[in-house]
């Protein structure tokens, strides 16, 4: 791997070589500014050295996507300000030619999660929503089975699962397709575990909440102020969050069902649009290419510091099942922030979230201080989609504690032809 790198370096320096050689030779500034332009940034020449690991990720990827008999996926892999790596497999269907591009969209069941976690940051930062306030002031007649959680349930509290209720709440009413309001009007009845704040339970319909508290306040849909806010000024053309949106664009993933290579397309299931916050995304990978540039955008940060770490900072600790992290080699402090996982892998802190709905699966991860994110879509469900992050985390995280990056590696041979020749 290592000559491999050092063969790398040699040809970029080669074509800076040859490319200045070639121009005219002029000592007016614009020239001058001209030539500047033309030297490899300091991320461009990190990505050449990272060459191999996309390589062996991608050889790993396909070996993985061609034994397992996924139909359709989709990834992309994201450096500082640029798509690093992008790779799209299968079709959108099985037995049809339709095959799977950047354009292609995919639900994103879970990671819709993520997705919104990032509006209600922006939503923060026009003083639209406060995380901090109350759900009852904002939905008249909201009532849970105890006055003090009524009273104490904030925003926050909704979008971290740490509402108090019970687990999954009501999750058989939206498969049921009951429509929302008359799931709020039943929470009343379901039990509570603890007070708002203090307890780990993982919903869908109490994170949704965020969509009727929206409509009290704008007037508008959650579907139609996540187009306004974040699909439109990002440039997520392909996104949506509503069913029809989906059915109707021609460049779609199919769901499918099955497993060890057999699977089977299944018809178009339009169950969670109801709870569209947590589960009611739908984007293609270059959608989500554009999300997490926009996280990972130090010079024009997408959300203001303070609103960005609220959005990221732990909020309870998440004790989930063993199975839940198996391929990440020995994940530490699973917890969960605002619609985002945090991890503590390999000394580094990760935003994750997975995602399951009707026969599609998605994962996403960022880690800010390493300057990458990731994001795999399928439309059939299998061990390769868990195993896509872990497996290119451990890969980068490897290559980052072992193998300087480019300017370093100069400055060492540098020190060493100096001492070669004191």
């Amino acid at each position: 791997m290592k000559g491999q790198r050092f063969f790398t370096v040699l040809a970029l320096l080669f074509l800076l070589l040859l490319t200045t050689t070639n121009q005219p030779i002029s000592s007016s500034p614009d020239s001058f500014i001209e030539l500047e332009n033309l030297r490899p940034s300091q991320s461009e020449l990190e990505l050449a050295e990272m060459q191999d690991i996309f390589r062996e990720y991608e050889q790993w990827l396909t070996g993985e996507v061609t034994s397992s008999g996924t139909v359709g996926a989709a990834v992309a892999i994201l450096y500082k300000d640029q798509v690093a790596f992008m790779k799209c497999f299968g079709t959108q269907k099985i037995g049809s030619s339709d095959s799977i591009d950047e354009h292609t969209i995919f639900r994103l069941a879970s990671v819709s999660k993520p997705v919104t976690g990032v509006l209600a940051g922006l939503l923060a930062q026009e003083e639209i929503i406060d995380f901090d306030e109350k759900v009852a002031a904002s939905i008249p007649g909201f009532c849970l089975s105890l006055p003090a959680s009524t009273r104490q349930l904030s925003i926050r509290h909704l979008l971290s699962h740490t509402t108090g209720l019970v687990p999954h709440a009501y999750d058989d009413l939206v498969e049921g397709y009951v429509p929302l309001s008359n799931i709020v009007e039943r929470l009343k009845y379901v039990d509570i575990s603890a007070p708002p704040g203090e307890l780990y339970g993982y919903q869908n319909v109490m994170f949704s909440l965020l969509d009727t508290i929206l409509s009290v306040k704008t007037s508008k849909s959650y579907s139609e102020l996540i187009k306004e806010k974040l699909f439109g000024p990002l440039g997520m053309n392909d996104a949506s969050a509503d069913f029809e949106s989906f059915r109707d664009n021609p460049n779609k993933a199919f769901p499918h069902s099955g497993g060890n290579g057999r699977y089977r397309a299944l018809p178009l299931n339009d169950r969670y649009y109801s709870t569209a916050p947590a589960a009611g995304v739908n984007a293609s990978i270059s959608d989500l290419s554009q999300f997490l540039l926009a996280l990972l955008d130090e010079e024009n940060p997408l959300l203001q510091s303070h609103i960005m770490e609220t959005v990221f900072t732990p909020q309870v600790n998440s004790h989930l099942h063993r199975g839940y992290f198996r391929y990440w080699n020995k994940a530490k402090s699973k917890r969960y922030a605002i619609g985002w996982r945090t991890v503590d892998y390999k000394g580094r802190h990760v935003a994750y979230h997975g995602g399951y709905v009707n026969g599609y699966k998605a994962e996403i991860a960022l880690c800010s201080q390493e300057h990458i994110g990731i994001v795999y879509l399928s439309n059939s469900p299998n061990s390769v989609a868990s195993q896509s992050i872990p497996v290119f985390l451990d890969a980068y995280f490897h290559f980052k504690d072992n193998e300087p990056v480019l300017a370093q590696s100069e400055n060492v041979k540098e020190d060493d032809l100096k001492s070669q020749g004191s």
